[in-house]
């Protein structure tokens, strides 16, 4: 019991540690925003209270920074640990605070000002939920703080716009919130596990230090099955914040998408406005989905190719793109054996393995690329399996990588290279990829030799008998136009969709979980379509498709979701869609599986 104390408190001060280092970035984020709003809302309002509310923001921010500077100047003290975590609720509330009363204090009369206020306090809490999520007393006191008097003020003008911008606002926080107990839970579950795996390794070395001999037999195992752990949980932490973040994500592009229909024409300053927040929404989904890569959640096509001919095909392209002063080598054996993987993928890890061995050598040189068949046995360190396997090498001459180096290469967001100029995402993704195709990304780098990335891909095993065809049946029917039934346990994400639904023309009908949804189906109310979320609890959307399938055969289901789970949905379904999708690609998926429903039917009744 005395134990678990401790690492309570261990992981208390981790989480207050992991939210107060953030506070520079999210000062000079605060600072940013602030003047831009200054600027925007002094052509509009008596610029002294413009710059009073300026100045208590740059007060609030001073303050913060104080508490940042003083956290680092005594961490480790024992009244350290004791105000640290009060003293960062306090700051995050009092920055919230700042915007929220600014909001309320400098409303602006005009509703597209308004709109203004409302996206940037709702990015401004986005970042902090971002930034402070291991803190979660921190990340929401800024969150509430910042919302909750917009929407209080809002929701007391009284106007049907703005009652509904408060609700919006308020299902956005309540979003931000579950999404910030869930993050918080989990770092302290990694945390936590970091803890007993520090522990655990002190007592090995005590057992080790007595048994030198196994040491020197062992190191290369042990070494290798830590880093297998700790990518795994790196892999389960980005990939589940990715899935999070990309319905929130959805959710926010699907409100700017129905916000541009309905916007003024002729307001230029408005649809400039609104093109930057999607272009920023859309920069977010795509981080979302090189995470989800080196989570091993992406949709992968995986097909049986012949690597020999492959690598010849994308020879050229790799030419082009590492320049003229470094030159291409191939060197691939005969009579490969052919593997089952996704050439797209493919080509995009050989493309970042050339580039990462192009920018080693910026004086040029030689990047040689092989194929060659290998067998791996249960002495070898690893987490592949034992079998025979094709291996794509990548190697270069240049720079290489010291041991440290090597040992962060595949950490999401690690780089080496100079700001702006690299993500630290390239190798993670390769990572990804390789495991996800059931093989392994191993890299091997002396500092001044140069470095061999290797990519490990089963050989291709039979073909699994495909999915079983279910015969026709009289479906259920409905009356005037089309109606499509609803599912997701996300309330935002369900009203998006449905939304996008209604302005097509769609009548729809919602629920809230599967069996919610087998229970309408069941009351034989008329709906032609089912768009399922694939993510529920108790019955997930692929199980639901299942179900309709058997109880009405001719009646069609499409399975949303952010993560590669999609590689089961896609299998025996009409339709899948990659989250965050627009109303255009929902639009044509819908149509295509109505269509294809109605042929179905047609033919079952007229068969030629």
């Amino acid at each position: 019991m005395q134990r678990g104390t401790v690492n309570s408190a261990k992981i208390v001060c981790g989480r207050v540690e992991a939210a107060l280092q953030q506070i520079p970035i999210a000062v000079c984020v605060t600072i940013a925003n602030a003047s831009l709003m200054a600027i925007v809302l002094s052509g509009s309002l008596p610029k002294a209270r413009v710059l009073t509310w300026l100045a208590a923001v740059m007060i609030v921010a001073t303050g913060r920074l104080t508490i940042w500077f003083l956290h680092r100047r005594n961490k480790g003290s024992p009244w350290a640990s004791r105000w640290s975590a009060l003293a960062s609720t306090g700051g995050a509330m009092a920055a919230g605070l700042s915007w929220g009363l600014g909001a309320v204090v400098l409303f602006p009369a005009d509703e597209v000002y308004q709109l203004f206020w409302v996206f940037l306090i709702g990015g401004m809490s986005a970042g902090a939920a971002s930034l402070h999520y291991p803190h979660s007393p921190t990340a929401i006191a800024f969150i509430v703080s910042a919302c909750a008097p917009l929407a209080i003020r809002l929701a007391l003008s009284g106007t049907s716009h703005q009652l509904v911008a408060a609700g919006m606002i308020t299902i956005f926080v309540a979003a931000l919130v579950s999404t910030i107990f869930r993050a918080s839970e989990h770092f302290g579950y990694m945390f936590r596990l970091r803890l007993d795996l520090t522990k655990r390794t002190h007592q090995l070395d005590q057992v080790n230090a007595k048994l030198s001999k196994e040491i020197a037999e062992h190191r290369s195992t042990e070494a290798s099955l830590i880093q297998s752990h700790k990518m795994e949980a790196l892999g389960q932490l980005t990939g589940g914040l990715a899935h999070g973040f990309n319905n929130i994500l959805f959710v926010v592009l699907g409100n700017l998408e129905m916000l541009r229909g309905r916007l003024a024409k002729g307001d230029a300053k408005a649809a400039q406005l609104l093109d930057s927040a999607v272009n920023g929404a859309e920069r977010g989904a795509q981080l979302t989905q090189h995470l989800l890569a080196f989570g091993r959640r992406q949709l992968l096509n995986p097909e049986i190719l012949d690597l020999e001919s492959t690598i010849k095909d994308v020879a050229a392209f790799l030419s082009s793109s590492v320049g003229d002063r470094i030159s291409i080598i191939f060197g691939v054996a005969p009579g490969l054996p052919p593997v089952k993987v996704d050439r797209n993928h493919l080509e995009l890890a050989l493309l970042n393995l050339a580039l990462n061995a192009r920018d080693a050598m910026p004086d040029g040189g030689n990047i040689k690329i092989s194929v060659r068949q290998a067998f791996w046995s249960n002495r070898d360190a690893g987490e592949l399996s034992p079998g025979n396997y094709v291996v794509v090498s990548l190697s270069d001459s240049g720079a290489g990588m010291d041991e440290s180096t090597l040992n962060h290469a595949i950490d999401p967001f690690f780089t080496t290279k100079e700001p702006g100029k690299g993500t630290g995402l390239g190798l993670s993704m390769v990572h990804g990829f390789a495991a996800q195709s059931g093989g392994q990304l191993r890299l091997e780098s002396h500092r001044g030799v140069g470095t061999i990335a290797e990519l490990w891909f089963p050989e291709a095993r039979p073909e699994a008998p495909g999915c079983p065809l279910v015969a026709e049946a009289p479906r259920i029917e409905s009356s005037g136009a089309h109606t499509v039934l609803v599912v997701d346990d996300d309330g935002p994400v369900r009203a998006i969709v449905t939304s996008m639904l209604n302005d097509l023309g769609y009548a729809t009908i919602q629920a809230g979980s599967a069996r919610e949804a087998l229970d309408l189906l069941s009351a034989r109310i008329g709906v032609d379509l089912v768009v399922t979320d694939y993510a529920m609890p108790e019955m997930s959307g692929l199980e639901l498709a299942n179900e309709v399938n058997q109880l009405w055969p001719g009646l069609a289901a499409i399975i949303m979701s952010s993560s590669g789970e999609m590689e089961k949905a896609a299998s025996c379904q009409h339709g899948w869609l990659p989250k965050p999708f627009d109303q255009k690609t929902l639009s044509q998926i819908v149509s295509q599986c109505l269509h294809q429903t109605a042929t179905s039917v047609l033919q079952s009744t007229h068969p030629t």
